[in-house]
């Protein structure tokens, strides 16, 4: 079978075209950006990376009917941080290009269509813990257009019966995660000193920011592609990650790495920002309906994030 990966390239699109390379799948992996340096896919990976934009609809027929895809993970997107620079460049390819890749599914019978969406769809309006059904009220473009193409999924979920099915996640740490955007602190505080290098926080000791992750999130992406239709009701669900504080994080990695050189050089604006960000989420639904649970703890995951950052350094150069 066929799995066509949108942002295949990207920072999680390569972690899952790995994932599903191990398990035998052949896989397509669609970005408008080249594979990095440190990316590295060989012919038994059964992977082929293609470049095409997400937003014109010629290009997305193509690659889909070229390659007989059977089943899509449409992780492409602009982020945050970019789609607030580019609003009109975030429109095309997070709405436009879910349009188009939707559209597809349903003239082509895809098989199945999971769809990466974000926390970020709450906005600022939420009570202590978010639920399922909190209301969703996104302040970015990028949390409306994962809204958006939330709500288009499961219109062609009950319009078209296409096997829609969605997981918003927090953050998602790892290494390559990169330093874009105002979470990114939640892996360059692991990665630098992994890496030996000293790392100044613009965050303060108590400011949490939920995560998750990568190797979690993947595990989650493809056991709810596995899960059985019948167990798939809510169609998107929340996966909450964790939330700690930036201090309970360099208490953990200073148990792997005593002499860490951390420093708290707080930027008012951004931990004023981040503090609005929700933090507690019910993740009941995709325990209940398909099982889920998380694997990686935050220390499982320093431990296991400091071990890959030393493993692989060139990835960092």
């Amino acid at each position: 079978m066929t799995t066509l990966i949108t942002g295949g390239t990207g920072f999680l699109g390569y972690y899952l075209a790995k994932a599903l390379s191990k398990r035998g799948e052949d896989v397509i992996a669609l970005d408008v950006a080249p594979l990095k340096k440190y990316q590295k896919i060989s012919d038994s990976d059964n992977i082929k990376v293609i470049k095409g934009d997400l937003s014109s609809w010629s290009e997305v027929v193509d690659v889909i009917s070229r390659h007989d895809v059977e089943y899509i993970f449409h992780t492409g997107a602009l982020l945050s941080q970019t789609a607030e620079e580019k609003h009109i460049a975030a429109f095309n390819i997070n709405a436009v290009g879910t349009f188009n890749l939707l559209e597809a599914t349903r003239i082509f019978n895809i098989k199945k269509f999971i769809f990466l969406s974000t926390l970020a769809t709450y906005g600022r309006d939420f009570g202590d813990i978010i639920v399922h059904e909190s209301p969703q009220r996104p302040v970015s473009m990028y949390g409306v257009t994962k809204a958006f193409g939330e709500r288009l999924g499961e219109y062609y979920s009950t319009r078209f019966g296409i096997d829609y099915r969605g997981v918003r996640f927090p953050s998602v740490i790892g290494p390559g995660r990169g330093g874009g955007g105002l979470s990114s602190y939640t892996s360059l505080i692991i990665q630098e000193p992994a890496l030996g290098r000293a790392y100044k926080l613009y965050v303060n000791k108590d400011t949490r920011c939920a995560f998750i992750y990568v190797k979690d999130a993947i595990r989650c992406l493809i056991q709810l592609f596995d899960a059985d239709k019948s167990k798939i009701k809510s169609l998107t669900y929340m996966i909450g990650g964790m939330s700690p504080t930036a201090e309970e994080i360099i208490e953990l990695i200073k148990r792997f790495i005593p002499d860490a050189k951390i420093e708290f050089e707080p930027d008012a604006v951004k931990d004023k920002i981040l503090r609005t960000w929700p933090d507690k989420f019910d993740e009941t639904r995709a325990k209940t309906e398909w099982g889920w649970k998380s694997e990686y703890g935050l220390e499982k995951t320093v431990e296991d994030f400091i071990k890959e950052v030393k493993s692989n350094k060139e990835m960092y150069k």
